[in-house]
C-alpha cells in the first residue's frame, strides 16, 4: 500500500470521526438489553426440555421435560408457558426496541420529560417482568401437573386429573392471570407513550 492510499485512507477516517455522531436510542437499547437477558434465560430453559431421559453424567431429570411435554393433558401447560416465554419474553421485547428506536431516532422525537420516561419505565419493568412471570408459572403448572398425573414408574406420582386439577393447576390460575395483566399495563403504558411523544410538539 502506498503513502498516499495510506494517507487518503487516514483523512476518510478522521472526516467521518469529525462528523455528528448517529443518534442513538437510549429506550431502544434498554429493550435491547432485556431481550438479550430474555434470550439468555430461554437458552437455559431450553436445557432441561432437551436432555436426554437417560442423563448425562450421572444427572437425570425424572421425569424428563420432554416426558411431559409428549405427554400432553398438564404437559401442554409446559409447552404454552416456553412458546409465550420465546415470543413475548424475547421476541416482542427486542421487537419493541424497533419502536422506540423509529420515535426517537427516525422521527427525531427523544423521550424528554418524566411522563414519557415514566411511561416507558413502566413498558419496559412490567412488560419483561409480567411474561416472565406468567411463562414460569404456566411451566410449572405443566411440569409439576403432568409429573402428578404420570406412572410412578416413570417418576411420576400416579394421581388422578381430579386431584392434579384441585391440588396443583387451579391454584396458579389466578397468580397466572394477574402475571398476564401486569404485562398487558406494561404494554399498555408503553403504547400511551408512544402516543403522548407522536403528538408532542
Amino acid at each position: 500500500m502506498t503513502h498516499t492510499k495510506v494517507k487518503q485512507m487516514t483523512e476518510t477516517i478522521q472526516e467521518r470521526k469529525n462528523q455528528e455522531p448517529l443518534q442513538v436510542s437510549k429506550w431502544s437499547n434498554r429493550f435491547i438489553w432485556a431481550a438479550i437477558i430474555q434470550g439468555f434465560a430461554a437458552v437455559l430453559l431450553t436445557i432441561p426440555i432437551v436432555w436426554p431421559t437417560g442423563g448425562i453424567l450421572g444427572i437425570k431429570i425424572s421425569p424428563a421435560v420432554a416426558q411431559v411435554i409428549a405427554s400432553g393433558s398438564a404437559g401442554t401447560w409446559f409447552l404454552v408457558g416456553y412458546v409465550l416465554y420465546i415470543t413475548v419474553g424475547v421476541i416482542a421485547v427486542g421487537l419493541t426496541a424497533l419502536f422506540y428506536h423509529h420515535f426517537e431516532v427516525n422521527l427525531d422525537k427523544p423521550y424528554t420529560g418524566k411522563i414519557t420516561n415514566g411511561l416507558a419505565w413502566i413498558h419496559l419493568i412490567l412488560m419483561n417482568a409480567g411474561a416472565a412471570a406468567v411463562s414460569y408459572i404456566l411451566m410449572y403448572a405443566g411440569y409439576f401437573g403432568e409429573r402428578a398425573l404420570m406412572p410412578t414408574s416413570e417418576g411420576g406420582l400416579n394421581q388422578t386429573e381430579l386431584w392434579t386439577h384441585i391440588n396443583v393447576l387451579s391454584p396458579l390460575v389466578d397468580p397466572a392471570g394477574y402475571a398476564l395483566i401486569v404485562c398487558g399495563i406494561g404494554v399498555l403504558a408503553g403504547g400511551l407513550g408512544f402516543l403522548i411523544n407522536y403528538f408532542r410538539k
